[in-house]
């Protein structure tokens, strides 16, 4: 099947690309994982789930990016679904902080760090990994989880959104 565009191609196709997919809402978290000593974070919303059984995760990371020379078969990593009041931390980890970086402290669970106060914690182990042109695709097997009812932080179309109590 050929596809035929609705409308003439964009000039940039990857602007056009990036805004597309900017309409699709996601939750905003951040990786964390160690780089020798020190712990590493990085916004991401390109998390998902694949499987139940067993639990497993993907996170796509920029083939760029520090946290991408953290990841390897074996590197355990955290993943903190970050919560409607830490959208500074969105943007520290993001890069896009300027002054000083805002408050936060990491809890270890099994030996992960993690952003305290998130609205949820996975601490998973990188089984495999798969290329995606400019990302790589990390597979990781979930080996702890932790949620609370508070509401997340989202991001849809390059700005940041809030759930609404009921």
């Amino acid at each position: 099947m050929e596809l035929k565009p609705v409308s003439p191609p964009p000039a940039d196709v990857q602007v056009e690309f990036r805004k597309t997919l900017g309409r699709f809402c996601t939750g905003v978290t951040v990786l964390t994982a160690h780089d020798g000593p020190e712990v590493h974070g990085m916004t991401a919303n390109a998390f998902m789930s694949v499987s139940l059984d067993p639990p497993l995760v993907v996170v796509s990371i920029d083939r760029n990016a520090h946290m991408h020379s953290l990841m390897g078969k074996g590197t355990k990593y955290g993943v903190s679904v970050l919560s409607h009041e830490q959208q500074p931390l969105s943007d520290y980890f993001a890069k896009r902080w300027t002054g000083e970086p805002p408050g936060f402290e990491i809890e270890y669970v099994v030996g992960t760090p993690l952003i305290k106060g998130a609205v949820a914690h996975l601490a998973a182990e990188v089984i495999d990994d798969y290329w995606g042109g400019d990302h790589t695709l990390f597979l990781g097997i979930v080996g702890y989880t932790r949620w609370e009812d508070t509401r997340p932080l989202l991001f849809f179309g390059g700005k940041y959104l809030q759930l609404t109590p009921d």
